[in-house]
């Protein structure tokens, strides 16, 4: 992680178990790490979107909570890289398994009658995440969180690859975008992570406009928020086609894809 050498800015000085490669209070003397905190909207902004187009749609809540739990990731995360503070840290940590407890109910109950609740599976992913967040309270290892949420999150790829591969082969594309824009941005973490001095000394080499680049846990944010967005998609696609609805994938603006639902087939 990073090296004690950063400056103190408006929050003080860091308390949380993480700090991250991005020098600190370099580019605003408000938020300590500019581009760690300002790469979140993507997980903000697109998201908040996707819930009120999903509630315009009249679709399930469980996918509304998809978008707004994703949302609450992005803010909470926010928060942390903007203060470096433990409470911020964990309001970005548990929404991660929380919203991805979701992802996993939405996955595994998605060929099942509309508007159908499996009260056994939800009290399994509640009892998951609240003994996370009782064992992660007490001991404060951070492996410990990126292990849970490693396993919720192999716990979706098995599922979606098993569903594109005999089910629905024609969401492949989505469904290997979707993991592939996700895996690279687990790989700029753990270089992010491994050679935090060399980036450090690049970017003291490099222009300013040039070094923003390796900032690769922004990257991270970018990518795994793109990643997780997509993910929601592919979920959605996959319910409404079970249920005879017709979704089509549409661009906003000609970039941003989002999710049409058009009336379901009749007869």
């Amino acid at each position: 992680m990073a090296p004690p050498m950063d400056r103190l800015g408006y929050w003080g000085t860091p308390t949380s178990t993480l700090d991250w490669c991005e020098e600190n209070y370099v580019v605003s003397f408000y938020i300590a790490e500019f581009w760690n905190t300002v790469s979140n909207l993507i997980m903000i902004l697109p998201p908040i979107y996707g819930a009120l187009q999903t509630l315009r749609s009249g679709l399930e809540l469980r996918y509304v909570c998809s978008f707004l739990g994703l949302a609450a990731v992005g803010i909470g995360s926010w928060c942390f890289h903007m203060t470096l503070k433990y409470e911020m840290q964990l309001l970005d940590e548990l929404p991660m398994i929380y919203s991805c407890c979701v992802f996993v109910y939405c996955l595994y109950e998605c060929f099942k009658q509309e508007n159908t609740i499996n009260v056994m599976t939800i009290c399994l992913l509640m009892l998951f995440s609240i003994s996370v967040s009782l064992v992660y309270l007490q001991w404060k290892e951070p492996v410990f969180h990126q292990v849970m949420y490693g396993a919720l999150v192999a716990c979706l790829v098995i599922r979606a690859v098993f569903i594109v591969t005999w089910v629905y082969p024609w969401l492949r594309p989505l469904c290997y975008t979707s993991l592939g824009v996700f895996l690279l941005g687990f790989v700029l973490w753990n270089i992010d992570n491994l050679l935090c001095s060399s980036l450090r000394a690049s970017r003291q080499a490099l222009p300013v406009g040039v070094g923003v680049v390796t900032q690769f846990h922004a990257w991270w944010h970018l990518l795994t928020g793109f990643g997780s967005y997509l993910h929601i998609l592919l979920s959605l696609q996959i319910r409404s086609t079970y249920l005879k609805h017709r979704p089509k994938v549409k661009f906003l603006y000609g970039v941003w894809p989002t999710l049409h639902i058009e009336s379901p087939k009749t007869g």
